[in-house]
């Protein structure tokens, strides 16, 4: 590898498939004998996990900067209990979604505002940023027209969904050397230019 201790993460609106993706650069970095430990954001910490269902049952009613500070929270836990600690042990560190998250959900969708909230989320994320970031861009349309159960975020209206979208189509015009927009196709073709990217960095 050109450089070790690589922190990929991956960000898109509901159901857009990132779990997925996360398993197969997974399975294709163990094949290459590296390193790898995946994440989930929120949570991958106990108290992680707790706020993550504090923020995502139905009937938990919040206010924008509520939910702001709970994601925060959670995030300040797994730098701090977790992910540092993995960027040291690990050739390759996973993550379904980091701070671009925030930015997006709370910060654009939700209207707290990017630049207000983003000195804020830097410091809770201990200014720990990703090498690379892969946004997978889904109609959300499409990609929440066939789920069933629905969280307290996925339950929000398709505008606001949509401002989801928007707000991190604007984050990869912000950083194009990051932020990789990979547009809705098959699985296998997508699953192909991800892999693209990540075999530059290797």
């Amino acid at each position: 590898m050109k450089r070790r201790h690589l922190f990929i993460t991956f960000e898109g609106v509901e159901k857009s498939g990132k779990s997925t993706h996360i398993k197969n650069v997974e399975k294709f970095l163990l094949q290459r004998n590296l390193k790898v430990k995946s994440f989930r954001e929120p949570g991958s910490t106990k108290i992680g996990e707790k706020i993550r269902r504090l923020l995502l049952t139905p009937e938990n009613d919040m206010h924008p900067f509520t939910e702001f500070l709970l994601y925060a929270a959670a995030r300040a836990q797994f730098v701090k209990e977790v992910l540092s600690k993995a960027l040291k042990t690990y050739d390759v560190v996973l993550s379904d979604r980091f701070y671009d998250s925030t930015l997006v959900y709370q910060g654009y969708a939700l209207g707290l505002g990017l630049k207000e909230i983003k000195p804020i989320v830097e410091f809770l994320s201990f200014y720990i940023k990703p090498d690379l970031t892969f946004i997978l861009d889904s109609r959300p349309e499409e990609t929440l027209a066939g789920a069933r159960k629905k969280d307290r975020i996925e339950r929000r209206s398709l505008e606001f969904h949509r401002r989801v979208r928007k707000g991190y189509l604007l984050l990869a015009k912000m950083e194009p050397e990051r932020i990789k927009i990979v547009r809705r196709r098959s699985k296998e073709e997508v699953e192909k230019e991800i892999i693209s990217y990540i075999e530059r960095l290797i």
